[in-house]
């Protein structure tokens, strides 16, 4: 095999443990790349040192050395690998990558796996994998794996822990040669809610049976950072984001947001996009205790035990519209918005929890205001899960798909 699996760790702290998941990858018939992204020397000579990591990462090992600086050591030494990953990605000499550590560790190799494209195998143990992994994760296919005690030396339950890793990897990267009988087509992102779960399953019918494949984001967060980076990276021809409910947690403070970047990438790739307005009715926060004291008397709908559901305001749904028609206007000609009038969710229509004239009114008046007049604005009077809304999104996004919109 002529490529190889890389991996990253601090050999200064952690020699013997990274030695170890290298004999137990090398067992399995796989070749490797040792990085040191340690700052201190040690006995045992890495394919990539710490020096050569350091310099790639704009400061020297002597200064770090000499500063002894945590912070500064780790953004230099992950700067450094991330680099050395990208260079050796596109050298077509990765296999697959591993890391282990602490939160210091996890950062430097998540951080460096972020330059490898998605597809190549990526595993991190990890002491914080049991808690919130969306830092390190962000929109990439990295595994993480729980360490459940510190990585501080081999013994009988850290080796069996290591050793599972190391051969999940190894199936990983052994797997890659197994031939899939799947027919390439072009790609299609939507964005999906278990609220708007109707709407989006029959477009995506639609279009596959038109020939495509459709990729569904849960609109979590991470799911809209994760369509964001495949449209960029050149994986989508086309968008139907019906569910732009991240706009909500976005601007409320709810735990879903995907960041400022949201409903950017497609006008920036030239593709086409049918922008809908689905679950603007709510915003996202965990367990009902965890919800900040300043909306305690605001309207909610407990979605589950660890999610509750917060109904947006008049003024809330003014700012989103003004947001999401500030986005789209950087491609007017590529873009279409499809507005159900009648509910832009399950929990906002006639009779149901979050059922909002006035909300939608506001969304509605807001979004035609700020809008160019050069972007097509559809309005309907069925609510988001309705079958016409579905067709309609289909119709025009088949249309926009149709025309010459790159440049």
């Amino acid at each position: 095999m002529s490529k190889k699996v890389v991996i990253i760790g601090s050999l200064d702290t952690k020699e013997a443990e990274f030695r170890y998941v290298d004999s137990i990858l090398k067992k399995s018939g796989i070749s490797t790349i040792i990085m040191n992204t340690g700052i201190y020397e040690t006995t045992f000579e890495a394919d990539i040192s710490n020096k050569e990591v350091a310099a790639a990462g704009g400061v020297t090992l002597n200064e770090l050395q000499r500063k002894n600086d945590r912070g500064l050591a780790v953004a230099t030494m992950a700067e450094g690998a991330s680099s050395f990953i990208q260079k050796l990605v596109n050298e077509q000499k990765v296999a697959g990558i591993f890391g282990m550590g602490g939160t210091a560790g996890t950062t430097v190799a998540a951080t460096a796996m972020k330059k490898s494209p998605i597809g190549i195998p990526k595993l991190i143990i990890s002491t914080v994998a049991s808690g919130n992994t969306r830092p390190y994760i962000g929109e990439k296919d990295i595994m993480m794996m729980f360490s459940v005690v510190d990585i501080a030396g081999i013994n009988s339950l850290s080796a069996q822990i290591l050793k599972n890793g190391a051969n999940a990897l190894a199936g990983m990267v052994k797997g890659a040669d197994i031939e899939v009988d799947v027919i390439k087509k072009p790609m299609i992102a939507t964005t999906m809610f278990g609220v708007t779960t109707p709407c989006v399953t029959k477009a995506r019918k639609e279009l596959e049976a038109k020939g495509y494949d459709v990729l569904v984001f849960h609109a979590t967060g991470t799911g809209g950072d994760a369509m964001e980076a495949l449209i960029q990276d050149g994986y989508i021809e086309g968008v139907a984001d019906i569910t732009t409910t991240e706009f909500a947690d976005q601007l409320v403070g709810g735990v879903f947001s995907a960041g400022a970047q949201r409903l950017e990438s497609a006008a920036m790739m030239k593709i086409p996009q049918v922008v809908s307005v689905g679950a603007l009715d709510m915003v996202n926060f965990g367990p009902r205790d965890t919800i900040p004291e300043q909306f305690k008397e605001r309207l909610f709908y407990q979605h589950n035990p660890t999610t509750t559901l917060m109904r947006t305001t008049v003024e809330e749904n003014i700012q989103i519209g003004e947001i999401i028609a500030q986005k789209i206007n950087q491609a007017p000609q590529s873009s279409v918005v499809v507005f159900p009038k009648g509910g832009v969710s399950l929990l906002d229509r006639e009779g149901q929890p979050f059922e909002g004239t006035q909300q939608r009114e506001s969304l509605y008046n807001s979004l035609k205001k700020n809008l160019n007049p050069d972007v097509r604005f559809i309005e309907v009077e069925e609510d988001i899960n309705d079958p016409i809304v579905a067709d309609l999104i289909v119709e025009q996004l088949l249309q926009l798909l149709k025309k010459e919109v790159k440049a």
